[in-house]
């Protein structure tokens, strides 16, 4: 008995991204001038200059009879700002956990029997692991040696840390309790799965917390695909969650101008124009591991494992990589991929389908890389210190959360605000890399769909050995 496949919401593109820009646009520039309204002498700089006459003017139209005025009308801002940018973070944080339990399973699931995968689904999930693994190690290597988050000046850093004393003492008491590897490894498999999953969320887990959580989802998923007769009811009512979840998440996009315009107003009225050069620094830091992990190492796999040439490689599949960054869908270019998979690379057309198919939503290099670096940069913006173990949990739960969820509007968003807070890290600062998702998403979908193709060539290179090898031992 098959469970029917529930479609996917489609992904919107266009409308969307510009009504979010728009609305931080609109954050940014309120913040600019309210942060430069704050300050007594309204001078200093050239944004400082140009905001701060914005501000004179706004100051004597409206504050000129009462000079303490401005600054209790931009505390009063902050104060109906703060609450609205809460309540759109509460609606996507609210369906994290059915998200991602349900996410998870059903993606195990939709590949079919374990048992059954063979040979080559053991080696897609051994070049997948690879990729996403070394995908993150890149982006958190860059972040820790660019660090785009110190660009922020050490005043408003403490300020920060003084606004948000709880988020950073919450990390700085899970540096000091920092596990063994062992334990850590240990702590995967959750003793209380329930309880586990309610610390998840409300950061009072003694465990791994999320991670455990995506661990025991993977295993219930691995094990439904043993018994998917018995399973079918489970794995229909899972189908349902993750729609439920997908719907609130896409209403909570809806507000997303309004919520994280209110969100990045309040923080740019904190930071000012220091939080515009260090967002600068993140695009450089997440493009720049895009393209490291793109030209070195796909181009080292396909060399050593496919045995390929990297330039004909990236000529014969340059359709699939220009649909899938103008269309920012790795679901969208599935097409495209299959064609130039089975015409140019000349892969065989079981190779290709399988993998491609499961890439689409398990293989998702770039998405697992840019959700690693958002953590370390705003773990750096607020101040916030990470230690090597921490580290290393971001690397994990950036490498889960590439699995079933990256295809998916807005699925990665709440993966990023748990993550964020089971290291300490203040979800707030989410708002902060929303006005340019647009340009990463389209970058992060080439890298995904570019990451599916690589591992089909070596996939199928591998399978075309062990057959050439069989051939061989038979005919001895």
């Amino acid at each position: 008995m098959s469970v029917p496949k529930a479609p996917l919401p489609p992904k919107k593109t266009g409308s969307g991204h510009v009504r979010i820009l728009i609305g931080l646009a609109s954050g940014v520039l309120a913040g600019l001038v309210a942060n430069v309204g704050q300050q007594p002498d309204l001078g200093g700089g050239i944004i400082q200059q140009y905001f701060g006459g914005v501000a004179s003017i706004v100051d004597r139209v409206c504050f000129e009879s009462d000079p303490g005025g401005r600054t209790q009308f931009i505390a009063w801002l902050v104060s109906v700002a703060g609450p609205i940018g809460k309540l759109f973070l509460r609606l996507m944080q609210m369906m994290v956990l059915p998200l991602v339990v349900s996410a998870l399973f059903l993606a195990v699931v939709d590949v079919g029997d374990v048992r059954k995968l063979g040979r080559i689904g053991l080696t897609t999930l051994f070049y997948t692991a690879i990729l996403s693994i070394s995908a993150v190690l890149i982006g958190i290597t860059l972040v820790n040696v660019v660090q785009p988050g110190r660009t922020i000046s050490p005043a408003i850093r403490d300020s920060l840390k003084e606004k948000y004393a709880a988020n950073a003492d919450e990390g700085l008491k899970k540096a000091a309790a920092a596990k063994p590897l062992g334990q850590i490894l240990v702590d995967l498999l959750p003793e209380n799965p329930v309880q586990e999953m309610v610390g998840a969320v409300d950061g009072s887990s003694k465990g791994n917390g999320m991670l455990a959580v995506m661990f025991f989802a993977l295993l219930c998923g691995i094990a439904a695909t043993t018994c998917l007769e018995d399973t079918a009811g489970l794995v229909g009512t899972l189908r349902g969650i993750y729609q439920i979840s997908m719907t609130v998440i896409g209403w909570a996009l809806k507000l997303a101008p309004l919520g994280a315009g209110c969100l990045v107003f309040v923080v740019t009225t904190q930071m000012g124009p220091d939080i515009l050069k260090a967002l600068a620094a993140f695009v450089g830091v997440v493009l720049g591991g895009l393209t490291f992990h793109l030209v070195v190492i796909y181009s080292a796999v396909l060399w050593i494992f496919a045995k390929r040439s990297p330039l004909a490689f990236y000529r014969s599949i340059s359709d699939a990589m220009f649909v899938a960054f103008s269309t920012s869908s790795s679901s969208a270019t599935l097409s495209t991929s299959l064609k130039v998979a089975q015409e140019e690379l000349k892969l065989r057309p079981e190779t290709a389908n399988f993998v491609l198919t499961v890439g689409a939503t398990g293989n998702q290099n770039g998405t697992a890389l840019f959700e690693g670096v958002v953590v370390l940069f705003l773990a750096q913006v607020f101040g916030v210190e990470l230690h090597f173990g921490q580290q290393i949990t971001v690397v994990l739960m950036s490498v889960l959360a590439g699995v079933g969820t990256a295809g998916v509007p807005g699925g990665s968003i709440p993966l990023i605000i748990v993550v964020l807070k089971s290291v300490g890290v203040p979800a707030d600062g989410i708002a902060i890399i929303l006005g340019v998702d647009r340009l990463l998403d389209m970058s992060r979908t080439l890298v995904n769909v570019v990451g599916d193709l690589v591992v089909a060539a070596c996939v199928d290179a591998s399978s075309s050995r062990a057959l050439k090898s069989a051939a061989g031992s038979h005919a001895a």
